[in-house]
């Protein structure tokens, strides 16, 4: 699974942690994580993240 990182604050989302204070379980891909969900940290949208390039 890849990570996606905020283009706003540069939050990255990993999908080994998840976001559990917003209701997303460890194991969640990005694309599985509902529409509505917004960056912890600036609140950004989620089409404001891009994939991380490892």
């Amino acid at each position: 699974m890849k990570k996606y990182t905020c283009k706003i604050c540069g939050y990255i989302y990993n999908p080994e942690d998840g976001d559990p204070d917003n209701g997303v379980n460890p194991g969640t891909d990005f694309k599985d994580i509902p529409d509505d969900w917004v960056c912890p940290i600036c609140g950004a949208p989620k089409s404001e993240f891009e994939e991380v390039e490892e």
